[in-house]
């Protein structure tokens, strides 16, 4: 899932470069850079050590939030933005 993601952001980033400001562009590049890793080490935390409740998994989990958390946030603040404009 984060290979796939990586690559709809790819194409997501060359399409709207030009439409978007410096500030909301590099966001959506650190959010492209950091996202797919943390939702890779979460899916292969889950496959190797999902059948245990030990602390890697709920650092998965943790993870799988922090991403949750760091869209909303996102969204909201670029949605903002572009309704002052």
């Amino acid at each position: 899932m984060g290979a796939i993601y990586l690559i709809i952001m790819v194409f997501f980033l060359v399409q709207r470069a030009t439409r978007l400001t410096n500030w909301a562009l590099s966001l959506y590049i650190i959010q492209a850079i950091f996202i797919p890793v943390l939702m890779f080490l979460s899916g292969v935390i889950l496959i190797f050590q999902g059948w245990r409740l030990d602390p890697i998994l709920q650092f998965g989990q943790f993870l799988s939030f922090l991403i949750i958390i760091y869209f909303a946030i996102k969204d909201i603040v670029i949605n903002a933005v572009y309704r002052n404009r």
